[in-house]
């Protein structure tokens, strides 16, 4: 079995120490082969802010970290580094490449930078991106889950988030569940959540699952969601393939994360 962590919207600049603390704890104890850092890891992009963040990663010692920029990464005031240098800062903490990838024989992580430096909150995938994530989705083996990771969301289940939707989303979802994508992992809207896409809906060929992560460390929480993270087990090469996305909340009483959800997915590729 292969764990993995999805850590989101850690918004350094507005983290809460204790919850630091308590998130690296946690890591530590699980021990997580890969840790998957779907943006806004910066409240305001400045420097400060991202060395504070390649502190915390270095601090987590988890082997592989794939990490990309969400909107709050890119400079919002300095109107110079947006339109020129968007992305120097992030790079300068991360390293150039802001879609890394990640592949063994049980698993296949995609990621993409959806963030737009002419749009403030919003996010877009384009036509492009959709395209060179399902060409390497269908050559995936078929005993390898597939994830694909996005910083806005492919899915929301409130109305007033669905400004908040990733651009070009539906094409995305669409070309994604056919070439063999399993979960589309994103984050943005601060709100934990698992959930079926695709399914029951006329021309689907199969069900791909939106999973949203909280808010990691930042005191940027939703009235009605704290912090959270997720831990994805990956059962291993296996046909069909099998994992379980299970949703870890900070306990303020308790000062440590604690399981509040868990969900086990398995993926059939036969066309429905």
């Amino acid at each position: 079995m292969t764990l993995l962590m999805q850590i989101s919207d850690p918004h350094f600049g507005t983290e809460q120490a204790p919850v630091v603390e308590a998130l690296v704890r946690f890591v530590h104890a699980q021990s997580p082969a890969v840790a998957m850092l779907s943006g806004d890891i910066t409240q305001r992009a400045r420097r400060s802010q991202f060395d504070a963040a390649r502190a915390f990663i270095d601090r987590l010692g988890v082997p592989t970290t794939l990490v990309i920029p969400g909107n709050h990464d890119i400079p919002l005031y300095n109107l110079a580094a947006r339109a020129v240098q968007p992305y120097a800062g992030f790079q300068r903490a991360f390293g150039r490449d802001l879609e890394p990838t990640f592949e063994t024989d049980d698993m296949l992580i995609l990621t993409l930078n959806t963030t737009r430096p002419y749009l403030h909150e919003a996010g877009a995938v384009s036509r492009g991106q959709i395209e060179r994530v399902a060409r390497r989705l269908e050559r995936a083996a078929a005993s390898q889950l597939r994830i694909v990771v996005t910083h806005q969301p492919v899915s929301v289940t409130r109305r007033e988030d669905r400004v908040d939707l990733l651009h070009g989303y539906a094409r995305a979802v669409r070309r994604w569940a056919a070439a063999g994508a399993d979960l589309i992992l994103g984050g943005h809207i601060h709100l934990p959540f698992v959930q079926a896409l695709q399914a029951g809906r006329p021309g689907a060929r199969r069900t791909v699952w939106a999973v949203q992560a909280g808010t990691a460390v930042s005191s940027r929480v939703r009235s009605d969601a704290g912090n959270s993270v997720n831990l994805i087990r990956c059962d291993g090469p296996s046909i069909p393939r099998r994992c379980s996305v299970e949703r870890w909340d900070y306990d303020a009483t308790a000062d440590r994360f604690g399981l509040v959800a868990r969900n086990a997915l398995v993926f059939d590729d036969t066309p429905h």
